[in-house]
């Protein structure tokens, strides 16, 4: 399989091009280095029914052979990781390492869901009668992927609706295409035809995806904004869905940390891929006994850590992945400058790529914008606090609740705080820690219905039960 050649879809089995072309950008020059096809709505169409087909027999075919296959498709992504890391720094930004990273993940996530199996309950099982519950699949599934995490959010839509006896159209975002294309390819030459169809386009092939009729779910990760107009257009033919959506995730930190052991800890648990995390922390509540100490540490950190083109040696961070995102994160970066809030920041290079630096703002006021937002690029808001009540209150005064986390020396009170917390995950002296096997989903606006684990799994089934009489 070869990774400098032309990117094609994959319907029903076969290569696809497109009938135009969409220029793919490398954020760390801003220039456009490869071609993806655009999918036309005849070719969206053409997906859907692959798709219809090949369900008819997917979903009669025994679980253990389909678990096998998944964890077939976990080693093709694992043999091929260098190639698929080298394409994806190129097209993501993120520095190879971390790229790497990426992939082995998605490869080894597949493998981990391979392993699972859905439920049978048998509730009665008497002279009278047999009554149990199964689950069943839905049909064809809708999967829209993002940018920031290309290939393992792609994955946690993949590998639990196949398991499941669906097949899927998938599409992942215009700015990260390729490492999703070519892993269609990949997958092509394990999976029945049809199984698993990869189209690719601009912004209007998503609205045209989940208004399409041959929907029975709707798989989405993205903003809140876009998740609400998902939801609404599901709802014209009652489509299921599942949204990962924003987050403006809190982590607090309590005064008896012990801060040199910490502080790397929690400056990575806020830019790592350059804080295009959505579990990412947003607010760092400090208490205000430390506060001083750590903003020192963070800051020397802000100004060692290498930023720039993730193809060069010794690079950590690397670029905004868009021009639209990056223009967005120095939107807030400026409004806090005007605002006369003081920041601390590292560098970052100059030239055409989408760079920020690393960027904490210092103490500011609750009701900034810097705060309020979700910034998703590298700008940290580091608040001061007092009291347990006090912080807990303004780490919940928000309308997302995706993640958090708590650094304290004492277990408990960590506990405490964290059952406060009004999120879907809470990390104690850690963060950015997922498993295949944990549910993950979102409070408030953060998100509707849950990915991974046994939970997630069943997003992708629907109960049947099954009544039998006897004698």
């Amino acid at each position: 399989m070869r990774f400098d050649s032309e990117y094609s879809m994959t319907i029903g089995g076969a290569a696809v091009a497109g009938t135009l072309d969409l220029g793919v950008i490398n954020p760390a020059t801003g220039e456009v280095f490869a071609q993806a096809p655009v999918c036309t709505p005849a070719q969206l169409d053409e997906a859907v029914s692959a798709a219809r087909t090949a369900y008819a027999r997917w979903r009669h075919v025994p679980v253990s052979e389909r678990q096998a296959m998944l964890c077939r498709l976990g080693d093709a992504l694992l043999d091929h990781a260098e190639d698929f890391a080298r394409l994806f720094t190129k097209e993501q930004g993120r520095p190879i390492a971390g790229a790497r990273v990426e992939v082995e993940a998605a490869g080894n996530w597949i493998k981990a869901v391979s392993r699972m199996e859905p439920p049978v309950h048998v509730l009665e099982d008497s002279l009278q009668r047999f009554v149990e519950t199964r689950y069943v699949p839905l049909g064809v599934v809708c999967a829209i992927a993002p940018w920031n995490f290309p290939l393992t959010l792609a994955v946690w839509k993949i590998a639990p609706a196949l398991l499941a006896g669906n097949t899927m159209v998938l599409k992942p975002s215009p700015f990260t295409p390729l490492c999703t294309l070519k892993m269609g390819e990949l997958f092509g030459e394990i999976l029945p035809a049809g199984v698993l169809n990869v189209i690719c386009g601009n912004d209007d092939l998503g609205p045209l995806m989940t208004a399409h009729p041959g929907f029975a779910k709707i798989a989405f990760t993205g903003s809140t904004e876009t998740g609400k107009k998902v939801m609404e257009t599901a709802a014209r033919d009652l489509k299921r869905v599942t949204l990962e959506l924003g987050g403006n995730d809190a982590a607090i930190v309590m005064p008896d940390v012990d801060l040199d052991q910490v502080a790397q800890k929690i400056f990575f648990g806020a830019f790592f891929n350059s804080a295009q995390i959505c579990i990412a922390t947003k607010r760092l509540y400090v208490h205000a006994s430390i506060y001083d100490a750590l903003r020192d540490r963070l800051a020397a950190l802000a100004g060692s850590t290498r930023m720039g083109d993730g193809s060069e040696q010794g690079v950590v961070l690397g670029p905004v992945q868009n021009k639209r995102q990056y223009e967005r994160v120095l939107a807030l970066i400026n409004d806090a400058r005007a605002n006369g809030l003081k920041l601390i920041q590292g560098s970052a290079p100059a030239g055409e790529g989408y760079f920020v630096p690393v960027t904490i703002v210092d103490n500011p006021p609750e009701t900034s914008r810097v705060v309020r937002e979700e910034a998703f690029g590298p700008v940290l808001p580091m608040l001061k606090f007092d009291s347990i009540d006090e912080v807990v209150a303004r780490a919940n005064d928000c309308e997302f609740g995706l993640a958090g986390a708590v650094w304290s020396g004492d277990e408990n009170i960590a506990l405490e705080i964290a059952r406060r917390l009004e999120t879907g995950t809470v990390w104690i002296n850690q963060n950015l820690q997922v498993r295949a096997d944990a549910p993950f989903a979102g409070h408030k606006q953060s998100g509707f219905g849950v990915e991974n684990g046994l939970e997630g799994l069943l997003e992708y089934m629907v109960p049947q039960v099954v009544n039998v009489a006897r004698g």
